[in-house]
């Protein structure tokens, strides 16, 4: 049952997708599921190191997902439209603003760097010895 319900282009660029990931748990409940997904390309620019740029590509790719999960589970079948449309309009009060802001894209940038000095072992490309930055 999973699909796109709409795609929203924001002010800095980025395109942010709205999933509906909603399920049936039972005969007559279901589990109620908002994906967003935004796609944000690397740039040189993020980063005031080129090295910095260079080891998040090495490691997440060209671009970053961000990914954002609303979910409520046990959703008798007749109020699963309107429980998924009270979570859309949460998001839209709440997180639109956030993703809208002309610097997301560079925070985000800058947190994958952080994310992959903080954690090295989660990620499959080892930092060069001696690179703390």
């Amino acid at each position: 049952m999973s699909k796109i319900v709409e795609n929203i282009q924001l002010s800095n660029g980025l395109v942010l997708e709205v999933w509906n990931l909603s399920r049936p748990i039972a005969a007559d409940t279901t589990k109620v599921e908002l994906y967003i997904r935004v796609r944000v390309p690397f740039e040189k620019s993020h980063f005031d190191d080129p090295g910095h740029f260079d080891l998040t590509r090495r490691v997440f790719g060209p671009e970053g997902i961000y990914e954002y999960r609303k979910e409520r589970t046990f959703v008798n079948n007749a109020d699963r439209e309107t429980v998924f449309a009270e979570l859309l309009n949460g998001f839209r009060a709440d997180a639109l603003p956030y993703f809208e802001r002309a610097d997301f894209p560079r925070r985000f940038s800058l947190n994958r760097h952080r994310e992959i000095l903080q954690n090295p072992w989660k990620y499959p490309v080892r930092l060069p010895d001696g690179d703390a930055t």
